[in-house]
């Protein structure tokens, strides 16, 4: 396992990519990285996760600029990683007036946001190079789905009219998070997944719900999607490069908590369950970007998972620190 904590020896930069999937549909990905996504109709844009700060977010935003002058309404948050949301407030200047997110991504992070977004700092150094461009937490104006009512909710799915193209919001079940929320353009058969699905890249899971990720992929794949931005790794382009991204987060999720769920069983201690985990995890997917970033948070919650801890455990900066140091070989 890498010494250097989490990614802070991942400093070198990432090419970028702004492809076209459809008629409406564009991917921003950038080896490895958070990936985001766009939607781009004849009245309004839609931008799927909002980069880790409002610098980066402009790259994104100057991008778009280049194919598009339309006003960029809205802004979805997948989850409430920090990574993903902290560079909102870029947008508002750009138009955007909602901020779109589950009821159980708003609950996380009204939770653990704060702590969640420190952590984070501390781990992508990189992702991170501007954080004082970073106003704070990042809070949605319409809250989708959940059972208490709330300023803003709307029904368990929302459907939005950019013109000429309309998307559907959605929690289609737990997976990396609980609050996990698509958006998928039916007409042209994209997904935009968030971290629900990865591809050629290490899965996190350090907040997920092992147990029941498996069936939530299986409800994205019953869309019969064509191309699929995952939350890592390069957009998927076809019927077949879409039921690979699923499988391959299939596979992952399942491997590892298969191992957890044996170390569980024999009772070894978290270290023991780390050295276990790698028998299974590190010859299929050793070699993928984030890897060693992920795994020890990836152990450390599905051993917790397999011992009955149904709710994750709250990140901070010092459980991060003292979790990593504990595993290291």
């Amino acid at each position: 396992m890498s010494k250097a904590f989490a990614s802070q020896a991942d400093l070198a930069p990432r090419k970028i990519t702004f492809e076209q999937l459809s008629a409406h549909c564009w991917a921003y990905t950038a080896e490895g990285d958070p990936n985001s996504g766009v939607i781009i109709g004849e009245k309004f844009i839609m931008v799927s996760d909002a980069t880790a700060t409002p610098t980066a977010a402009r790259d994104l935003i100057d991008r778009i600029r280049k194919v598009s002058d339309k006003p960029i309404k809205y802004v979805l948050l997948t989850h409430y990683h920090a990574v993903r949301v902290l560079g909102a407030s870029a947008f508002a200047a750009q138009g955007a007036t909602e901020v779109i997110a589950s009821q159980g991504t708003l609950d996380l992070i009204s939770e653990r946001g704060k702590q969640d977004m420190q952590s984070e700092m501390e781990r992508f150094p990189r992702l991170f190079r501007d954080a004082a461009s970073v106003p704070g937490l990042t809070w949605p104006t319409l809250v989708i789905g959940g059972g208490n009512p709330v300023a803003g909710e709307l029904p368990g799915k929302l459907t939005v009219d950019l013109g000429g193209v309309q998307v559907q919001i959605w929690h289609p079940g737990p997976g990396h998070t609980r609050g996990d929320t698509i958006a998928w353009v039916e007409e042209e058969k994209v997904l935009f997944s968030g971290d629900l699905v990865e591809y050629e890249a290490g899965v996190y899971t350090g907040d997920a719900h092992l147990e029941e990720w498996p069936a939530t992929l299986e409800a994205l794949r019953a869309l019969r999607a064509e191309a699929i931005v995952p939350g890592r790794g390069e957009a998927m382009k076809g019927a077949g490069q879409v039921t690979k991204a699923l499988d391959y987060t299939k596979r992952f999720i399942e491997t590892l908590f298969a191992a957890a769920r044996e170390a569980a069983a024999a009772n070894m201690d978290l270290k023991a369950a780390m050295a276990h985990t790698r028998k299974s995890m590190d010859p299929v997917f050793g070699h993928v970007f984030i890897y060693e970033h992920c795994l020890p948070f990836d152990v450390s919650r599905a051993y917790d998972e397999a011992r009955g801890i149904k709710n994750p455990r709250i990140w901070t900066a010092e459980r991060d620190k003292e979790m990593w140091t504990a595993l290291q070989s």
